[in-house]
């Protein structure tokens, strides 16, 4: 392993993967810290933080443990693996680190590739990646050309000392199972092979990448050109719009494509962001949340400094104009709700009807400003008008409608 410039943090587990990383960089003179959790999880956890604790003051390395409950729901692998990385991020950012050493090798590497495979899942890389960002902190695996065994020799031939984690034997884990059926006894040569195929299948997907990106422009794609795509390369650009740090199910990926191809508006969650539409394009986008500001006068109507979804102007003529009168006051300007109606000259019309007659996105619906006086009547929707109560050629003043009622 070659020197690296920086201090870094190591994630350091007790496992002869860990031990021999931490004492590669001790021995090429990397300027690093050591992050070990304690799960408690196995009967020698406790004994495996105090060998970490003594080997890390005897060679002068700053040590930070994680030690406290670990509470978790669903798989305790993504569970745990989520933990400990946030808390490595928490400890890079304060520390001002370059990054995180992870001590993943080749083993792990085909292992993950072999995982990838057997349950049919098209990631984002295949393998693992020897650089890779995480919630703004740089994950660096130096050892991916490195075996397990040849670790485990490293540790030998130096005289560190190391924990087996005996739950490694156990064979109801999907990973264990891989490994010790499949991956253990592969040749050198069978070896080389599966690792001359991942690379492959990435610089294919790396080139499907960024023939897709160039379809995507300030993070904008053209729905009618996306619809001319081949469909693995549709899959492609829906990934890359939608893939920040976390990686999403083919499955998934594919029922946001049956939805472009065959809906022209939409609004779809993927997590707290929304993939949308509009004017023919569509993108992610962040939903602003429900809103409601009440103003007990005009003076403070007027002084209002603005919303996302919203801002009061000076009065002009039009369908943004609102009169109002001191009866009207206490005055609300909130986000449309499914039930509202506006009574207008040509009479009353649902605010639903006037999204869809003016083709409104979908996005936009859920944060359109409706103005609504003291007796919880609408009176004025930006766009439509007032109702027919409140019209007049000298308004009091204008309210907009914002697009970035949506944040991207």
């Amino acid at each position: 392993m070659e020197r690296l410039e920086g201090t870094w943090l190591v994630a350091v587990s007790a496992g002869p993967d860990s031990m021999a990383l931490l004492s590669m960089c001790i021995e090429n003179g990397t300027a690093c810290e050591a992050a070990h959790v304690n799960y408690h999880h196995r009967d020698q956890a406790d004994e495996e933080e105090a060998f970490i604790r003594r080997f890390c003051a005897e060679n002068g390395i700053p040590l930070h443990v994680l030690n406290k409950p670990f509470e978790y729901t669903g798989n305790f692998e993504a569970a745990a693996r989520a933990w400990r990385y946030d808390w490595f991020a928490e400890i890079v950012r304060e520390n001002n680190l370059r990054g995180v050493l992870i001590a993943h090798h080749e083993d792990d590497l085909i292992e993950t590739y072999f995982m990838q495979t057997e349950k049919n899942i098209v990631p984002s890389y295949y393998g693992l990646k020897a650089d890779m960002m995480y919630k703004g902190m740089l994950v660096k695996r130096p050892l991916l050309a490195k075996t397990k065994a040849e670790l485990a020799a490293y540790c030998e031939a130096h005289g560190i000392q190391y924990y087996i984690d005996h739950t490694n034997s156990d064979k109801s884990l999907a990973r264990n199972r891989i490994r010790h059926q499949f991956v253990e006894p592969l040749k050198r040569t069978e070896r080389d092979m599966v690792l001359r195929e991942i690379r492959m299948k990435n610089a294919v997907m790396q080139e499907r990448s960024c023939r897709v990106g160039a379809l995507i422009r300030e993070g904008k794609a053209q729905l009618s050109a996306f619809r001319r795509m081949e469909t693995d390369d549709r899959l492609g650009l829906i990934r890359k719009m939608i893939e920040k740090e976390k990686h999403y199910s083919l499955s998934f990926i594919r029922q946001i494509d049956g939805v472009l191809m065959k809906k022209n508006d939409f609004d779809i969650p993927v997590d707290e962001r929304h993939l949308v539409q509009q004017d023919g394009m569509f993108f992610m986008v962040i939903p602003a949340k429900p809103y409601s500001y009440t103003f007990r006068n005009k003076d403070e109507l007027l002084s209002f400094a603005g919303a996302d979804c919203f801002r009061i102007e000076e009065p002009s003529c039009g369908v943004n104009a609102l009169s109002v009168s001191e009866e009207d006051f206490p005055l609300t300007i909130r986000n449309v709700q499914k039930s509202d109606r506006i009574e207008m000259r040509f009479g009353t019309k649902k605010i639903h009807r006037f999204f869809i007659d003016r083709h409104i996105p979908l996005y936009l619906r859920q944060t359109w400003p409706a103005v609504v006086n003291r007796e919880q009547k609408v009176i004025m929707i930006p766009g439509l008008g007032c109702d027919v109560s409140h019209f007049s050629v000298s308004p009091d003043f204008n309210v907009l409608q914002l697009t970035g009622s949506y944040l991207k």
